[in-house]
């Protein structure tokens, strides 16, 4: 069953899904978590409600998996332009034949701004408009065995991350890593998407191993580097790292991260699309520590500063989702969830 299948389940569902995923079994996690094999039981066959989060916490600490994931998410609607803009993407990766091209190939400089086009928009959080241009690209790249293949394939790895196609924004994501064979500079910017997708496929240690090995394989430290490429490509490569040390419940680690970054950041000169990554993860924190108030102001936060951030991305949804189950909800963010049909 793939995941995203699994989260369609009712909760009791997904929860045995989970324990069958870490080879529990049901007296196994009862024990883990101090209570009776009989009330596992009851909360796998739909018996017995879990209406506590701190209960819903519990059980993600122990089934190692986000509390967000074992809530599921809303029912998206059948067809969605993110979810067909996928499919092209998908089978533009899928393409490996060399038939002759229906238009002229551009020229260097044309492809040029073409990829500078593409990671604007991502950078706006434009993400259905980046999809509708992102298979010609791959087309046009596919032969290409240098920049600005590599990205190509990067931009196209972040924004599948963003819609929830992890698996396929591995691929991409590999393909850019092995175009920038050599260069640490190129490999570093390559595996900040690298990290992202195997963060979101539940590969945190691999994904911790990757961002780290890349952010000090670049020269300078994180108080002097030759340039300013170097200092921001090390700055988000350390965030990655600690968001997944986070994911692997190394808070130590996370939080050595986390400081190393915090000498490279500057908020408001980020992107959109980094502002919006970030607060959509903030959301998730005040969520897991039950501030279900704060995780609401911060989701209204981000629609006002990436709101295809939220609209777009399966996972920004999700969180909204579950702060909407999670109590008394600020009049501001039942508005915001009114005017997204896939929350209602």
């Amino acid at each position: 069953m793939i995941e995203g299948e699994l989260r369609e389940l009712p909760i009791g569902r997904r929860v045995a899904q989970w324990r069958i995923r870490r080879r529990l079994t049901q007296q196994m996690l009862a024990d883990r978590l101090g209570k009776s094999k009989s009330w596992v039981d009851k909360v796998e066959r739909g018996i017995r409600t879990l209406d506590r989060y701190s209960v819903i916490q519990d059980l993600g600490r122990v089934l190692r998996v986000d509390p967000v994931l074992l809530l599921g998410r809303p029912e998206p609607p059948t067809v969605t332009p993110a979810a067909d803009g996928v499919e092209e993407v998908r089978a533009a990766l899928a393409r490996y034949d060399s038939a002759p091209a229906v238009r002229p190939a551009p020229t260097a400089a044309e492809l040029d701004r073409q990829v500078a086009h593409a990671w604007l928009a991502y950078q706006h959080a434009h993400y259905p408009q980046l999809l509708r241009t992102l298979p010609a690209l791959l087309d046009t790249v596919r032969p290409v065995r240098a920049e600005p293949a590599g990205e190509v394939y990067r931009v196209t790895a972040a924004v599948l991350v963003k819609l929830g196609a992890a698996e396929l924004a591995w691929l991409a994501a590999d393909r850019a890593m092995t175009m920038a064979a050599g260069d640490p500079l190129r490999a570093a910017v390559a595996a900040i998407p690298l990290g992202a997708a195997l963060r979101a496929l539940g590969r945190g240690r691999l994904a911790l191993a990757a961002t780290v090995a890349a952010a000090d394989a670049l020269p300078g430290t994180e108080l002097w580097s030759p340039s300013g490429a170097e200092l921001s490509v090390r700055g988000t490569l350390l965030v990655e790292g600690a968001f997944a040390a986070a994911n692997c419940g190394d808070r130590s680690r996370a939080e050595e991260l986390l400081d190393r970054a915090a000498l490279l950041a500057e908020w408001r000169r980020l992107p959109a699309e980094h502002r919006g990554a970030y607060l959509v993860d903030v959301a998730r924190a005040f969520l897991l520590v039950g501030d279900v108030p704060a995780a609401g102001r911060t989701l209204v936060e981000l629609d006002r500063t990436a709101p295809d951030e939220l609209r777009s991305r399966p996972f920004a949804g999700t969180v909204l989702a579950a702060v909407l189950r999670g109590g008394a909800v600020p009049a501001e963010v039942l508005r915001l969830a009114q005017r997204l049909p896939s929350i209602r």
